[in-house]
């Protein structure tokens, strides 16, 4: 592959990232250019996995772009590569680094829970398909962003994964029950708070629903804790966009927080200036 083809490939990928994610480009932009490269990669495998669970399309449409990409990631893993920009990209990723191919699959699983949504029961069947669809995409990147570590850090990255995906949750509490007809809320958690589905639909943000928020908040800000306890195991290059994103998404806890806890007419973001004011200050600290 020659060498303009391999910045075209991660351009491509780039655009995806930059498109859907803010927050993370702003982070992992900031790692040297052949890491960045990678994250970008691998976020736009994770991004087409997620349009194809979550698309406007019917069903039975999507379900099948989920096993076509599926059957792509199967000729990937025997080395007969569909010929695109995301494949080509990747497999630049798996002979730089020392990639493991299940996380990927991983993550096609949780897409497909998400295409067959049933809601939670506990929290352990909510910490489970987190893992899927976003503690997967921690161990995609740990082989990047820990490629010179000695330990075992898939904990950590999974934690991390958990984490996020459990501030999206919460971000996201109205979007996913009026738009997806989906609540995340474990079942059991919404009984011990009191908060019933008839409250949900609409819209109660009532003490009952503070607590229950707050309920998934802290165990989610306890899983940034105990990876930030871990983050300096981690590729030195790496650990300032590491903590930049884990304390961006962080942040989303507390946007929630300032608003009240309406995640149902507004969208929880962390601003331009947070972002800077807090690069700064992991800046500062490392």
């Amino acid at each position: 592959m020659n060498a303009g083809q391999t910045k075209a490939d991660f351009a491509y990928c780039e655009a995806i990232i930059k498109k859907h994610s803010k927050s993370f480009y702003y982070a992992f932009s900031q790692l040297p250019p052949d890491k960045a490269n990678a994250v970008y990669a691998i976020y736009a495998f994770c991004r087409t996995a997620d349009d194809c669970a979550d698309s406007n399309q019917p069903h039975t449409e999507r379900f099948e772009s989920l096993r076509q990409l599926k059957q792509e990631l199967d000729l990937f893993r025997d080395r007969a590569d569909v010929d695109h920009p995301l494949w080509r990209a990747l497999r630049r990723v798996f002979t730089d680094y020392e990639m493991d191919i299940q996380p990927f699959y991983d993550q096609l699983a949780g897409q497909l829970a998400d295409l067959n949504f049933a809601i939670p029961r506990t929290m352990h069947e909510l910490e489970n398909y987190s893992y899927y669809v976003a503690g997967s995409v921690g161990l995609m990147l740990l082989p990047v962003l820990a490629s010179e570590a000695s330990g075992d850090l898939r904990p950590s990255a999974i934690e991390l994964g958990i984490a996020m995906q459990i501030t999206n949750i919460l971000r996201d509490v109205g979007e996913d029950f009026y738009k997806k007809q989906r609540i995340y809320l474990p079942e059991e958690e919404m009984e011990r708070f009191r908060y019933t589905q008839a409250d949900l639909r609409e819209g109660l943000i009532n003490e009952n629903f503070m607590n229950l928020w707050e309920r998934l908040a802290k165990h989610a800000e306890a899983l940034y804790d105990r990876f930030y306890s871990s983050i300096h195991l981690f590729d030195a290059d790496s650990r300032l966009p590491l903590a930049l994103s884990a304390g961006l998404y962080r942040g989303i806890l507390d946007a929630v927080r300032g608003s009240d806890y309406d995640c149902f007419s507004k969208r929880g973001y962390v601003t331009k200036d947070t972002m800077t004011k807090i690069n700064s200050a992991i800046g500062n600290c490392s």
